[in-house]
């Protein structure tokens, strides 16, 4: 008999696995469209789910953010975290670009100080330092060609650590649909003014494949949040980690491609950095916020519902 924490991380594996394989079916289309209408077609087939809520939601209340500053920070941070991620995917090897955006917790940990008031002592500060390294190493400065997909996925990564820590600074104030919508409504505004720009008539193959892509987004999004209801923070959260080995299996066997050595040294050691912070942040003695910890996916992208939005939802009902 699976105990609960047993119980969380297969749910948390099954899920990031989907999460995978929606990335491959961006990463193929990105072959054939710009990120802006991909992102954009993505967010519009996200939107009926966001409507079912809206109609379900029972707490009553205006949809005006209460920090409206801070919200739109995120919002725009969010739209360049997806229009960036999903560029990245489309012309980066999967797993250097996973390498790259596993550096997200790092940058969550440096913002946590000025934005949070976190205090982050040595040993994380060696762990941040130890990832910011291995990040060099994927990138291999002076020895390969930095491309606009390493930038993209840097600027993922980026845009990714800041909408938490905002979300963990307004996030106990703000409606959970506020934080769901205005990311969403805003990668709607901005990125369909952009797409008469970028816009190719779409097959129905292709069309099926952005189904799918909201599809495996929601499939996923439900799988995570039932690890974390079922398992410790702690032992669910660094699951994530393991979409490094999907994204080797699955660039092998869609795309030809090869995990180099940079590539694997560097994201070990990333990978080997987050988990002490997350650790760390778990022992409860050394982080007030746990901003790593209390993340609880990937980069937000504006194309997907939020976990940590909905875990709120469910439980302001119980």
């Amino acid at each position: 008999m699976l105990g609960a924490n047993a119980k969380g991380a297969l749910l948390a594996l099954a899920g990031f696995a989907i999460f995978a394989t929606h990335d491959v079916i961006v990463k193929v289309l990105g072959a054939h469209y710009s990120p802006i209408q991909i992102v954009f077609f993505s967010v519009l087939l996200g939107f009926p789910l966001v409507l079912l809520m809206l109609i379900r939601d029972s707490s009553g209340g205006s949809l005006r953010a209460r920090h409206p500053w801070w919200s739109a920070f995120r919002t725009v941070a969010v739209i360049i975290t997806g229009f960036s991620a999903f560029y990245a995917f489309s012309v980066l090897p999967l797993a250097q670009t996973y390498a790259i955006l596993f550096a997200t917790p790092l940058l969550i940990t440096i913002l946590s100080i000025p934005l949070l008031g976190e205090t982050v002592r040595l040993r994380r500060w060696l762990a941040v330092i130890a990832g910011l390294i291995g990040v060099m190493v994927v990138l291999r400065p002076g020895q390969s060609e930095l491309g606009t997909g390493h930038l993209a996925a840097l600027a993922a990564a980026v845009g990714s650590a800041f909408a938490s820590i905002i979300v963990r600074k307004i996030g106990h104030e703000e409606r959970s649909l506020v934080l769901l919508l205005y990311p969403m409504i805003g990668n709607v505004v901005v990125m369909g003014a952009a797409l008469p720009l970028v816009y190719r008539p779409m097959p129905i193959e292709h069309l099926g494949g952005l189904a799918l892509i909201a599809g495996f987004a929601v499939l996923a999004t439900l799988c995570i949040i039932g690890a974390y209801k079922k398992g410790e923070a702690v032992v669910v959260a660094p699951m994530q980690y393991s979409q490094i080995l999907w994204a080797t299996l699955f660039g092998y066997l869609f795309f030809d491609e090869t995990l180099d050595l940079p590539t694997a040294v560097g994201a070990a050691i990333i990978i080997a950095s987050g988990l002490y912070i997350l650790f760390r942040e778990g022992s409860g003695s050394v982080s007030e916020n746990r901003p790593v910890l209390r993340t609880r996916s990937r980069p937000e992208t504006g194309t997907t519902l939020r976990i940590g939005a909905l875990m709120r939802r469910g439980q302001s009902r119980d």
